[in-house]
């Protein structure tokens, strides 16, 4: 049978990007389409705008230690939030130019409207009925808010509102902890402005080691209160709102919510796929794949329910776009889990969690508090926990709120991938003062409750027990 086109992508965020490119390498005989705009989620509303948000909060929020470090003038220094937001609308338009230069010469390959699936082969958009060997499907996410919350005014910010401000009211009530509600509701806190957070659950950035997030918590609520437990309610209060959150409340200007995205799958027409769909309306996808059961639909990004992360959608579109345009179907091994939440302390979760009941765990532990350059940069909170197999000794995972954990997570995702072991980490050098050593400090805990020794091996060098020399 001969279809309209060997490859139809539907989506032009950071998933349909990265099929495209790989798709483009194979076949001239493909579409993009889109509905809304073009630019990814990342650029546009999301990683990037956000960080910058951030940078210029924390830097304002440094002037706290300035007296500390022996810098005076810190009550001189002001902020300027529609600067702030002028230079993240600048920083973020500059982003999304990037990401359409992807695009920019499809000419009639690329067509603008919502796609609808009539089966496996057959999609209808702009009421034209089109066809492809296969399809790839990247339609991205929203962010979700009650409907009744919607019809409360402007002053109800998602992240695709947020950036769009002139400038921010003294008052915002933050609903929703995850990642990006740890991220802006503390970002907002450093800018100068009066945050309540809520969140439903009492775990912060989807932390589920308890230690680590009762540091988390610890860290955040001496810098604006959280009321966790229970679902909170927004109500409209003449020209301010009350949040509610079981016998706690506040009045508030603005509410940022910050609850979750929902995958743009409704119009979608996967029904049509004669393949079940679970109570979020997903189908099955093997994740080795990004192929919809035995059909000859891929579906990858956020829309995959398999999370909302840069890298994993880019992997995932390069997954379905592969795999798409060629034959055979080929099976890729996935990356080792790594989320990153840049709250400061930073939190990091490194390794699949779920799996540690197949292993028989231990745990190794730094507190920051007293880690030397962490004292030094007055940087000094937060904590690092790390997982091992008690019997191989290889690493499982971490979960770590603790400074320049962003970076210390990438080292400990290799390590995970190449399957090395506490001693195998310890055999490396680690330099003198770094933030790092705070890291050896929780290897040398694991390392404690291992059965291998071997004297002649540095990787049993033992601690000074000196914060200036360890």
């Amino acid at each position: 049978m001969k279809y309209s086109y060997d490859v139809a992508i539907v989506g032009a965020g950071t998933a349909g990007l990265a099929a495209l490119r790989e798709v483009r390498k194979r076949t001239e005989r493909f579409v993009l389409i889109n509905s809304g705009a073009y630019g990814t989620t990342c650029a546009r509303v999301g990683c990037m705008p956000s960080k910058a948000l951030i940078e210029s909060a924390n830097e304002f929020h440094r002037r706290k230690v300035w007296d500390q470090l022996g810098i005076r003038g810190s009550k001189e220094v002001q902020i300027d939030i529609a600067a702030v937001l002028s230079r993240v609308r600048e920083l973020r338009d500059d982003f999304v130019r990037g990401t359409l230069k992807a695009t920019n010469d499809l000419g009639e390959k690329l067509i603008s409207g919502h796609a609808r699936l009539l089966d496996s082969h057959h999609f209808e958009v702009n009421g034209k009925v089109l066809s492809a060997e296969r399809i790839v499907l990247a339609p991205g996410s929203t962010p979700i808010v009650p409907k009744e919350w919607l019809a409360l005014g402007e002053n109800i910010f998602t992240t695709d509102s947020l950036f769009e401000q002139r400038t921010l009211p003294s008052r915002i009530g933050v609903i929703g902890l995850g990642a990006v509600g740890v991220e802006l509701a503390q970002a907002l806190s450093r800018l100068g402005i009066e945050v309540f957070s809520f969140a439903s659950r009492p775990t912060l950035a989807g932390l589920t080691d308890a230690h680590a997030n009762a540091s988390l918590f610890a860290q955040l609520s001496k810098e604006f209160p959280i009321y966790v437990g229970e679902q909170a309610t927004v109500k409209k209060d003449g020209a301010s709102f009350m949040l509610n959150c079981g016998k706690d409340s506040s009045r508030v200007d603005a509410v940022l919510v910050a609850i979750g995205r929902r995958a743009n799958l409704t119009g979608l027409g996967l029904e049509s796929l004669g393949v079940p769909l679970n109570e979020k309306g997903l189908p099955p996808v093997d994740s080795t794949t990004m192929r919809i059961a035995d059909t000859s639909v891929f579906l990858a990004g956020d829309a995959s329910g398999s999370g909302t992360v840069l890298h994993e959608a880019a992997d995932e579109g390069h997954i379905a776009g592969v795999n798409a345009a060629t034959e055979t179907t080929q099976c890729f091994r996935r990356r080792v889990p790594l989320a990153i939440v840049f709250s400061d302390p930073a939190t990091a979760m490194v390794g699949d969690h779920n799996a540690f009941s197949r292993h028989e765990t231990i745990v190794g532990e730094v507190d920051f508090a007293r880690q030397g350059k962490a004292r030094i940069s007055i940087r000094n909170a937060g904590v690092m926990r790390l997982y091992a197999d008690r019997r191989s000794g290889k690493l499982l995972g971490a979960q770590l709120v603790a400074p320049a954990a962003e970076h210390m997570a990438h080292v400990i995702a290799l390590a995970i991938d190449r399957q090395l072991s506490v001693q195998d980490l310890l055999r490396m050098p680690f330099y003198h003062p770094v933030l790092e050593e705070g890291m050896r400090t929780a290897l040398r805990s694991l390392a404690k409750q291992l059965h291998t020794h071997n004297e002649s091996d540095l990787s049993d060098c033992e601690p000074f027990g000196v914060s200036a020399l360890d």
